[in-house]
């Protein structure tokens, strides 16, 4: 079943610490032993893509979650954008955001076979190998042997490393040709998409026409030449994937109607990844394969950022009921793109609040509604009893029964914050840089409470010091008789400074 969870809990409660767990178990189905065990196991997940994790924030947007418009410079990869030449200005482009980067990698997960799609960061191009009819011995000739052909570029060989280079391929037939020479003609531009810009796994789909394709397959080899043959000396290895001679329609999975260039790639912004594997795989590729993974979001402070700004519409794709496969999916367009957008089954999401920051009772209602919420509070049983003499449980235990008494529950001090003492000198550390500052942001340097926290019974104090101020002269009337207190953190504290927590 798909797990929408939160974590929460005051700060040093083990939350982040836990999502490792969390995510592993989810993954896998079980979690290691030992905690060097489950971080490898945890990092393996990261590089497969499995597991993302992220912070929000306050600036934290749908933008950056979902999708956004971003400003690129150059050439806009649009149709036979390939030609390696440069422009001015920019072009605006939708680049997926976190949410939908893994939302996509679960629901095309096929198992750890990793068959059964086509991989969707590879480039497409539309390759022409003749007219139907006209040219068909010549087609079925190339479909026949595996081969992709042209005849732009002349009798040249261009295996040449320096034609991985744009220029290179003009000057060159500039010099077979003559001078005048655009960067536009076709030899050119034919001979750079060919040789240079397709490469070793690429997508080819041979055309039958401007709308319809007759075989689709991936580049099995380098560029080629072959000076024996006359007409097409320019050639590619071609591992076919689908062929029918009656073809498919090409608006099944592209837009646009074919150029009538002999090879040029497609504007993959364009390309209906989903079409393109029910025509040339027979299959429906917009739901999750049965052997799909599980793939967890991890999301840490999810109650930083404004929740309905970030999540959008797509708060309602949350739900498992509404999720890619179940009873009641539902996909959405969404509003760069403009492509259709469903969560899976198999993404489970985590989150961690901290409730200093913000109490559950605030947290989007839409959001609540959607998640299951755990909570973890401080562990005092996980310290020890004796760095030096302290007791690490009975001080932590006594300072939360003080701050509930005197705020609420929500600002607790977690144990984490002591996990790593090991002497009075680790304690005093902690104590110092870390729990007082705290304390200091939680009642809002109210001294006399933080003092009552830490159990101060006299001026001089164990960690916090008081010293009555004198009033100004002239306060002779409202308020001069109010006693005013300046306070210090002691630079060393008493060394009977924990006995006050026993």
């Amino acid at each position: 079943m798909t797990t929408n969870l939160i974590l929460f809990g005051p700060p040093g409660t083990g939350k982040t610490y836990s999502t490792a767990e969390e995510a592993v178990r989810l993954c896998d189905g079980s979690i290691p032993a030992s905690r060097e065990s489950l971080m490898q196991r945890y990092d393996a997940l990261l590089d497969e893509g499995r597991i993302e994790f992220v912070t929000f924030h306050q600036s934290f947007s749908y933008e950056d979650f979902v999708e956004g418009l971003r400003p690129f410079t150059g050439e806009p990869d649009g149709e036979g954008s390939e030609t390696g030449a440069s422009s001015s200005g920019f072009s605006l482009k939708p680049i997926d955001g976190v949410f939908k980067r893994i939302s996509e990698r679960a629901r095309l997960d096929v198992g750890a076979a990793g068959e059964g799609r086509l991989d969707r960061t590879r480039s497409i191009f539309k390759m022409a190998l003749g007219q139907r009819d006209v040219d068909e011995q010549q087609i079925l000739d190339a479909l026949d042997t595996n081969q992709i052909r042209i005849g732009w570029g002349g009798k040249i060989d261009w295996s040449d490393e320096q034609f991985d280079d744009f220029e290179a391929i003009h000057s060159r037939w500039k010099a077979e040709v003559g001078s005048d020479v655009s960067g536009h003609d076709g030899n050119v531009v034919m001979t750079w998409s060919f040789r240079s810009s397709m490469q070793i796994r690429d997508y080819v789909a041979v055309s039958d026409g401007r709308d319809r394709i007759r075989a689709f397959g991936q580049v099995a080899s380098d560029y080629l030449f072959d000076p024996d043959t006359e007409s097409f000396p320019h050639q590619r290895s071609v591992d076919w994937i689908w062929r029918r001679d009656e073809g498919a329609d090409r608006s099944l999975f592209y837009p646009n109607g074919f150029r009538r260039h002999a090879v040029y790639k497609l504007d993959m912004a364009l390309v209906d990844w989903d079409g393109l594997e029910e025509v040339v795989l027979g299959e429906d590729g917009t739901d999750p394969s049965a052997n799909a993974r599980s793939h967890v979001l991890v999301i840490d402070e999810i109650n930083r950022a404004n929740i309905s700004k970030v999540f959008g519409e797509l708060i309602t794709l949350l739900e498992a009921d509404k999720r890619l496969g179940a009873a009641n999916a539902i996909r959405l367009r969404l509003p760069y793109s403009g492509k259709s957008f469903g969560v899976p089954a198999n993404l489970h999401i985590i989150g961690t609040m901290n409730t200093a920051d913000r109490s559950i009772a605030l947290l989007d209602t839409a959001l609540r509604r959607r998640f299951q919420f755990r909570e973890l509070l401080p562990k005092p049983d996980l310290l020890s009893t004796n760095p030096d003499g302290i007791d690490l449980q009975a001080l932590l235990t006594r300072m939360n029964e003080r701050i509930e008494y005197l705020f609420d529950r929500d600002h607790q001090i977690g144990h984490a914050y002591f996990i790593h003492c090991r002497s009075r000198d680790d304690v005093d550390t902690v104590m110092r840089d870390k729990v007082i500052p705290l304390l200091v942001e939680y009642f809002y340097e109210d001294w006399e409470k933080i003092r009552q926290v830490l159990g101060e019974t006299s001026d001089e104090g164990r960690f916090v010091s008081r010293r009555a101020l004198v009033p100004p002269p002239g306060m002779d009337g409202y308020g001069a008789d109010e006693v005013r207190y300046r306070y210090a953190v002691r630079t060393r504290f008493a060394d009977d400074a924990y006995t006050g927590f026993a």
